[in-house]
């Protein structure tokens, strides 16, 4: 070091060492960003393909397909969030949204987190629902709508309608406080659910089948008010999903064998679907639905020994969490989903373990 010191000058020596990242600086109102505007830092695409969701003219896109979502790295509690969104089409149904407070990966059986969802919609409105700044629990979390929903759901109706429609911007801000959360849409609040669970977790971008834009998303921290174990969402242990959703790309297959389409793979031949990477030590977990509640996979040519999470889950024709850890293999295999009429996959991720 001090050799390479007395041939250079020092300036130009630090210029060479690796700059290291800057945390965002607060503004006047002690709002970060939570986009930079020129690429993804900061985000996970949890179960998308690599294009679902992109940056482009300081904005996130997502195309919609396949459904899925991409969230934030660090978890959230108590905060102030202010974001713009557009959808593109101007007629048709254009379906997206914020997830607050979910899981590091899907729920079982959907491409979706659980959590709260903060709606944004266009060109919808029922009995049941409208395009203006739904809030509502979804895939198992829990919430109380300050209004009584027509169909007693969990679902908290706008008090006005406020949302512009597709092609124009609409401003969000969404407030939440010790598992309280309330949207002001445009400049007002309409909408608000309390006694939610989780109360801590990951915020999301969702991809549901529409082209929608995402803008100057800033977030303002509070300081946590200690929920319970309980009351926080899973944390990332760090699953990476294996299947993109639309595609095969990493997979080995005969062609027609295997379909894919929007997040599901579907079983199609005889001919068992291998992965091109081997994999040594590992932790894997999927979702399953099959006619006979059975699925089976293969590391090798060996059984590999699946558990389900619930026994209740392995009835016929209901999805079901299939779970097995690798931890004693002495060289790297393929791995094979095997072969069975019928038989649906989703949400597959595997967690490599360290080397011993």
């Amino acid at each position: 070091m001090n050799k390479l010191l007395g041939l250079i000058p020092l300036a130009a020596f630090l210029a060479l060492l690796p700059a290291s990242a800057e945390a965002p600086k607060p503004d006047q109102d002690g709002f970060v960003p939570l986009f930079n505007g020129k690429d993804l830092t900061g985000w996970v695409n949890v179960n998308c393909a690599p294009d679902t969701f992109y940056v482009k003219g300081n904005e996130i896109i997502t195309t919609g397909k396949p459904t899925g979502y991409l969230r934030t790295e660090k978890q959230y509690e108590n905060f102030e969030l202010e974001m713009e969104w557009m959808h593109e089409n101007k007629t048709a149904m254009g379906n997206s949204g914020l997830f607050v407070w979910g899981d590091p990966i899907p729920a079982v059986g959907t491409g979706y987190t659980r959590g709260i969802e903060v709606q944004i919609l266009v060109n919808f409105n029922a009995d049941w629902a409208t395009s203006h700044g739904d809030l509502f629990s979804i895939w198992g979390a829990q919430c109380k709508p300050d209004r009584p929903h027509p169909k007693g759901a969990q679902r908290c109706l706008p008090s006005e309608n406020r949302c512009k429609g597709g092609g124009e911007w609409n401003h969000y801000k969404v407030t939440g406080k010790d598992g309280v959360l309330k949207l002001a849409v445009n400049g007002k609040e309409v909408s608000g659910v309390s006694e939610c669970t989780p109360r801590k977790g990951y915020l999301a971008l969702e991809s549901e089948g529409a082209v929608c834009h995402f803008r100057n998303l800033k977030i303002k921290e509070f300081p946590s008010t200690n929920p319970k174990p309980s009351e926080i969402a899973d944390v990332d242990t760090g699953y990476k999903s294996i299947f993109d959703g639309v595609s095969f790309k990493g997979w080995k297959l005969d062609d027609g064998a295997w379909k894919a389409n929007d997040g599901v793979i579907r079983c199609a031949g005889k001919t068992n679907l291998t992965t091109e990477k081997t994999l040594k030590n590992f932790e894997i977990l999927f979702d399953r639905k099959s006619p006979d509640g059975k699925v089976e996979a293969l590391l090798g040519d060996k059984p590999l020994s699946l558990t389900i999470d619930a026994a209740k889950n392995a009835k016929p024709n209901s999805w079901a969490r299939c779970r097995a850890k690798v931890t004693d293999a002495t060289e790297a295999k393929t791995l094979a989903l095997v072969a069975a009429q019928g038989l649906e996959i989703r949400n597959i991720f595997v967690h490599e373990l360290p080397a011993k």
